[in-house]
């Protein structure tokens, strides 16, 4: 890793501790910057189904203790649930148009049987991410981070024009102006400690311009709303008859499930990169974690009658607008919904906000979501193919959200699902992506035990395979040195867990998978290793000034030497490391292997 690359701006990384003033802060402008998107999809949700005045106070108020709690579990992580990361989280409206569905058909019982059902959807994905590598990739997260702003689009126009009837021309223009202006001047000319405030600085000034001089930010309901109260309890159950409306939603449901999970792979990934000073390899048990909060976040809700919810990107630009990552500030962040879910009439105030001041903030927001796609899709290195698949999906993904492409045609069911750019964009890249992966060069597997004796299996497995494809000796040679150094490190990896008698016994396995591609090949050495990641260690390599490498570095030295790219996915159980080696055109490699 190349010092250079260090972030600077990162104030508190994850472990760090921030001041109490600070925590408590951040906790809070997090939470009022999130809190009328929490409360607000629930309500436009029963509003539009007719729902009842009990069912709705009681839906919010389970909104917001939900996603309290899930965003507590997010950042603090309970076992294998959880990021370790801030990721707030909140009612999504991904599921309005379903949800809205269900409730004229059948009633908050079928809608909550159906998110309880989707929610077991999301922890099998969290389980089995392994399995699906393949698919959830960062490049699909990219593509889907990038698509997010385009999604948002309609709702910020909408809040730049919510406006009372009488309010003066310029209220909306100016209010939003002065918001923008303020929110972005300070994290430009002031980077020190203010560009913490920089957020609330921006919508309290918002509204200042927005009440005092235009008069706009109404506060009738706010007083005669109740310092502290609880909602009537209206829980509706749960449908269990199955009946054939729960069969006919099911599926869309479940596509809607789908698309929320690659929002939180994309947000997993992207509150990472903006979390620590120097740049570390994704940890894929991170977003297992984070995919399986959103699963306990939906069976709550599913439980409760109330919308489900998901992760918000908004956490990532606050993070990288503040420098602030701390896990403290997440579990800040779900004390204060807790807290406003009794207390009626803060809730009012911020739900009160003028749509200018939001629609400005979103603004920012949506600006660096986009920006936080861009890095992860060149950082994962934006070849031909990956740049071909993004640019179609991202193209289609804007021309469904817009009614560009056959509007007459896609009403009803079909026109809500692919009315979505993130739905129609996600799903474009991943079949792209699946059908290159169908087209590729043929696969070879070796399956084997994880120990000092199996290298001779896996040198024959891949001069074998080298010679099937009529490579020539030297890609023969370097495909057999990078096969000796991985083995190398994953063995001592068992050595260093003290695992070496189970791995002898055949108790830990080895899957190698080779593939071809023209001329070069593709490795996936899939096994249980330690803790620690390999493209972390080669990472530290490049900032160690040792002339002469210990015994532990030797392998790692040559394996970068002879590999084009090397990538280490940590999952919960499993470890996959992927290896590029690239034949003809290539640096050759100096002489055979050293057990040659």
């Amino acid at each position: 890793m190349n010092p250079a690359r260090a972030r600077q701006d990162v104030r508190y990384e994850p472990d760090d501790r921030p001041p109490l003033p600070i925590t408590i802060g951040l906790g809070v402008q997090y939470a009022m910057l999130c809190i009328a998107s929490v409360v607000l999809t629930p309500m436009i949700m029963i509003t539009l189904a007719g729902g009842s005045d009990e069912y709705l106070a009681w839906a919010v108020f389970a909104a917001l203790l939900i996603s309290g709690l899930t965003t507590a579990i997010q950042a603090r992580g309970i076992g294998r649930i959880g990021a370790g990361y801030i990721l707030v989280m909140g009612s999504t409206s991904a599921f309005l148009a379903v949800s809205v569905t269900a409730l004229e058909r059948g009633g908050p019982g079928l809608l909550a049987t159906l998110i309880v059902a989707s929610a077991l959807i999301q922890f099998i994905l969290a389980a089995r991410m392994a399995l699906l590598r393949k698919v959830f990739t960062p490049t699909v997260a990219g593509t889907v981070l990038i698509l997010i702003p385009i999604t948002l689009t309609p709702l910020i126009l909408r809040k730049l024009a919510e406006l009372p009837a009488n309010a003066s021309p310029l209220a909306g223009p100016v209010t939003a102006g002065v918001t923008l202006l303020v929110t972005l001047l300070i994290p430009l000319r002031f980077p020190g400690a203010l560009r913490l405030w920089a957020p609330a600085i921006g919508i309290v000034t918002g509204c200042l311009v927005a009440g005092p001089v235009f008069g706009i930010y109404d506060l009738s309901a706010v007083a005669e709303a109740a310092w502290i109260g609880l909602p009537s309890l209206a829980w509706p159950g749960v449908d269990l008859g199955f009946r054939p409306e729960f069969w006919a939603l099911l599926p869309s449901f479940v596509m809607v499930t789908l698309v929320g999970a690659m929002d939180t792979l994309g947000d997993a990934i992207a509150i990472q990169r903006v979390s620590w000073r120097k740049p570390r390899a994704i940890d894929f048990r991170s977003i297992q974690g984070a995919i399986g909060a959103d699963g306990v976040g939906n069976l709550l809700s599913g439980l409760a009658g109330t919308v489900p919810n998901t992760t918000y990107g908004m956490s990532i630009a606050v993070a990288e607008l503040t420098g602030v990552a701390a896990r403290r500030i997440g579990i800040c962040v779900g004390a204060v919904f807790a807290v406003f879910a009794f207390m009626p009439k803060f809730l009012a105030l911020i739900v009160a906000i003028p749509g200018p001041v939001v629609a400005a903030y979103y603004v920012i927001i949506v600006a660096l979501i986009f920006v936080f796609g861009m890095k992860i899709l060149l950082s994962e290195g934006l070849d031909y193919r990956k740049g071909l698949v993004v640019g179609v999906a991202f193209w289609l993904g804007i021309a469904f959200q817009f009614d560009w492409i056959y509007p007459e045609r896609l009403q009803g069911a079909w026109g809500e699902l692919l009315g979505n750019g993130m739905t129609v964009g996600g799903l474009t890249v991943i079949a792209l992506t699946l059908f290159g992966e169908i087209g590729g060069g043929g696969r070879s597997r070796l399956r084997t035990r994880l120990g000092p004796d199996a290298w001779p299996r896996v040198d024959a497995f891949l001069a074998k395979f080298a010679a099937r494809r009529r490579w020539g000796e030297e890609m023969e040679m370097r495909l057999r040195a990078v096969g000796e150094e991985t083995m190398q490190i994953l063995v001592r990896g068992k050595e260093r867990e003290g695992d070496m008698d189970a791995a002898a016994t055949g108790e830990r396995r080895l899957l190698l998978i080779a593939c071809s591609d023209g001329n070069a090949a593709e490795l996936d050495f899939i096994a249980t290793t330690d803790a620690t990641n390999i493209e972390d260690q080669l990472a530290m390599l490049s900032e160690t000034t040792a002339s002469v490498p210990t015994e532990t570095e030797t392998p790692l030295r040559l394996l970068r030497h002879y590999a084009s790219s090397i990538r280490h996915q940590q999952y919960h159980d499993i470890d996959i490391l992927t290896i590029r080696v690239e034949g003809a055109g290539r640096r050759a490699p100096p002489g055979r292997s050293r057990r040659d």
